[in-house]
């Protein structure tokens, strides 16, 4: 299959001049092209494609006669419209103050969400539409980019559960195995137990009684709302405990600005944010081939359930795989979703890949089980 070469950044782009000037159909996504106006006027660009890039005026007329497609960038909005990377917790929060909740409204963050609600959910004005369509496109681009090679497993559950709760501890618990056992941990980026898989993926390289001694700290606050404490929490533990390598601490959140007075967990090291809140749902499922933890949730996290199992049960994504359960009581007396789906699951494949239990051990076992038997096909 055709493989169109793409340029996210101004670095990657003067690494392959170094060595070819063909960049036939090739994509620029917002990058200033400017200091490289002179090898760009001596390469090959038919058909190349240019994304809200900056195009010095000397180069217009060649991109003219190579029949480049330009998509102009537009203004006056305060997302990049034409990402080419993926967000981290640092570009998104940095601005803010612990102590001050205000400053959060400065970030970047912060300041797309207030943007966000001014303009509402549903723009009716056909330009912000079209921006906020063209992000969430970039930003599938660069997560395909991002988890290409790598063993997704996602972790579901409540937004709502408590850092106090043992079984925050429990889920971080299985963040950090996964983790250091070469999955990429992927939640919907939010706090509650997607906040504990990310934090354990975070102390992948740091001793139990560590991972133990942040969610302590984090304890002192226990749920989001109000952001302030929430957020001033997890920044204590990133001052006391910076990350240690950030490759082998890597997990993948993906929130939305849907639910933007949920800010997204600072301890995911790279974050697929979206305007579009089915697409960033749909997407999440889909992207993990290698399994979906479900932890104690409600309604956002069982109609997660019966989508995970609709891709199942018709293999919509071309693997069928694990939905493991975290809780006996909860899933089969407290919110009885599992003897349901146990039925109807009953006869088809992804039937046999349904389980549920208390213990982390067990739950973790399930998914590498399962990875164990693809490699070996």
């Amino acid at each position: 299959m055709f493989m169109r070469l793409e340029f996210e950044t101004q670095a990657k782009l003067r690494s392959h001049l170094a060595t070819s000037n063909d960049l036939r159909l090739c994509v620029f996504q917002g990058i200033d092209l400017s200091p490289f106006a002179d090898q760009l006027h001596s390469a090959d660009l038919e058909h190349a494609v240019l994304l809200g890039c900056e195009i010095p005026h000397s180069l217009q007329a060649k991109l003219f006669d190579a029949s480049a497609i330009i998509f102009p960038n537009v203004p006056d909005t305060p997302f990049a419209k034409y990402r080419g990377l993926l967000y981290t917790p640092e570009e998104l929060q940095n601005d803010y103050r612990p102590g001050d909740q205000a400053s959060y409204n400065e970030t970047v963050d912060g300041r797309i969400y207030q943007h966000f609600k001014e303009v509402g959910p549903n723009p009716d004005d056909a330009v912000e539409a079209l921006t906020r369509r063209l992000h969430d496109m970039s930003i599938t681009d660069a997560m395909q980019e991002f988890i290409a090679g790598r063993h997704v497993v996602a972790v579901m559950g409540g937004h709502s559960m408590l850092r106090s709760d043992p079984l925050y501890g429990q889920v971080a618990m299985i963040g950090r195995t996964l983790t250091n056992n070469g999955f990429l941990v992927a939640t919907g980026g939010g706090p509650g137990a997607m906040e504990a898989a990310h934090l354990g993926a975070y102390f992948a390289t740091r001793s139990e009684v560590e991972l133990a001694d942040a969610v302590s700290i984090l304890s002192a606050a226990p749920l989001y709302d109000p952001i302030g404490p929430w957020l001033d929490a997890a920044f204590a533990v990133v001052e006391k405990y910076p990350v240690m390598d950030r490759q082998a601490c890597q997990s993948l959140g993906i929130p939305t600005w849907l639910y933007g007075h949920e800010p997204p967990a600072h301890f995911a090291l790279t974050i697929a944010k979206y305007f579009a809140n089915s697409v960033r749902e749909e997407g999440l499922l889909s992207i993990s081939k290698s399994g979906v933890i479900f932890t104690p949730g409600s309604a956002g996290t069982i109609q997660e359930i019966f989508q995970d199992a609709c891709q199942n049960h018709y293999n919509s994504m071309g693997v069928i795989s694990p939905m493991v359960f975290l809780g006996k009581q909860y899933w089969t007396e407290t919110k009885p979703v599992y003897p349901l789906l146990k039925q109807l699951a009953s006869g088809l494949p992804y039937g046999d890949l349904l389980s549920i239990n208390d213990d982390k051990t067990e739950i973790i076992s399930a998914i590498e089980e399962f990875h164990s038997q693809q490699a070996a096909t």
